[in-house]
């Protein structure tokens, strides 16, 4: 017998995604239709669409198929839009789904060109400046910044080389490698 992953996908979206006021159809029928569990090792495919982050590589995360959704969504991507993924395989797959055309990066590189949507999988204490800087005009950046335990999703836009950010949601991703707050000394 063999597991039906189309059938996970589809309890996925209306269990996970749309009861979390994920409404954009477009974002929804891409989630139908990417195969999240070939992201993953073999070993870890049936836990593919589990309401959880799944590390997929040794400190590298899928974030929650929830949370991955209301970050899109609120990035609002447009087919014919140039994308950036980054540590966001998932993301990206959908992205691409939807009609855009996406490069992919890890954390730790260097993004290259100017971007229309950039998204992360991985929180971060502090967003990097050449995330910010590789928007372009109108461009949005979605993000989880976590300062402390709790994190709070965010979306900056770039107008006129300036950028600004609003918070859309709370959310607690594992921090993406290299990207968790540097310790401090105290007394």
């Amino acid at each position: 017998m063999t597991f039906d992953y189309q059938a996970a996908r589809l309890t996925m979206v209306e269990s996970q995604v749309r009861t979390n006021d994920v409404t954009d159809l477009t974002l929804q029928d891409a989630m139908r239709l990417a195969p999240r569990e070939t992201l993953l090792p073999p070993q870890k495919a049936l836990t593919a669409y589990a309401d959880t982050e799944i590390e997929y590589a040794p400190g590298r995360y899928l974030m929650r198929p929830r949370d991955v959704a209301k970050l899109l969504q609120a990035l609002k991507p447009v087919a014919g839009e140039k994308a950036l993924a980054i540590g966001a395989p998932y993301a990206a797959m959908v992205l691409g789904l939807m009609g855009l055309t996406v490069d992919q990066i890890e954390v730790d590189g260097q993004p290259q060109g100017a971007y229309d949507v950039i998204i992360t999988e991985g929180a971060v204490a502090e967003v990097p400046a050449a995330w910010t800087a590789a928007l372009a005009d109108r461009g949005r950046l979605g993000v989880v910044v976590r300062e402390t335990a709790a994190g709070k999703a965010r979306i900056y836009v770039s107008t006129d080389g300036r950028v600004a950010w609003r918070e859309v949601f709370d959310s607690h991703p594992p921090y993406a490698p290299g990207m968790a707050p540097k310790a401090q000394f105290a007394f």
